[in-house]
């Protein structure tokens, strides 16, 4: 899960996600293209959205993504298409770039929807990202059980 700074959008995707799979069978991550926040906590009221619905992200700290990041992770997706364009600078093959989408393209296909970035905004603008990130979320977990 990445998105710009790594305390807003991308922690919730990573919380989500994780809440929706078994542990044991795969790991969800997430990171920032930008080095702003690294080591960071999200943000508190991702945080605060996430816990509404019984979600714990507390223990997650901001990291930027790497070109490692393609070797350890089958699937990387992206908030919105500004940080898409970053991860795609980054791919070092085709196989690299198969990997990324767009977190909304598992909703809404070739739409290029962005999930908006919250951090100006208020308290509504989290929980409308989480609802957003909610719903591809399950479509996710339900695309990597048929997959497993």
């Amino acid at each position: 899960m990445v998105c710009l700074g790594n305390i807003c959008r991308s922690p919730l995707a990573e919380g989500i996600l994780q809440s929706k799979l078994d542990p044991e069978k795969y790991t969800v991550a997430s990171c920032g293209t930008s080095n702003y926040h690294i080591g960071g906590k999200p943000d508190r009221r991702s945080i605060e959205v996430a816990k509404k619905f019984g979600i714990d992200i507390t223990q997650q700290r901001a990291a930027q993504f790497t070109t490692k990041d393609f070797d350890n992770y089958d699937f990387i997706y992206t908030m919105d298409s500004s940080n898409y364009q970053n991860v795609i600078k980054l791919s070092r093959n085709p196989k690299d770039t198969n990997k990324v989408s767009l977190i909304m393209d598992e909703l809404y296909p070739n739409n290029s929807i962005d999930v908006p970035d919250p951090y100006y905004g208020g308290d509504q603008g989290f929980e409308d990202v989480f609802q957003m990130l909610n719903q591809a979320s399950e479509k996710i977990a339900a695309k990597l059980e048929k997959l497993s």
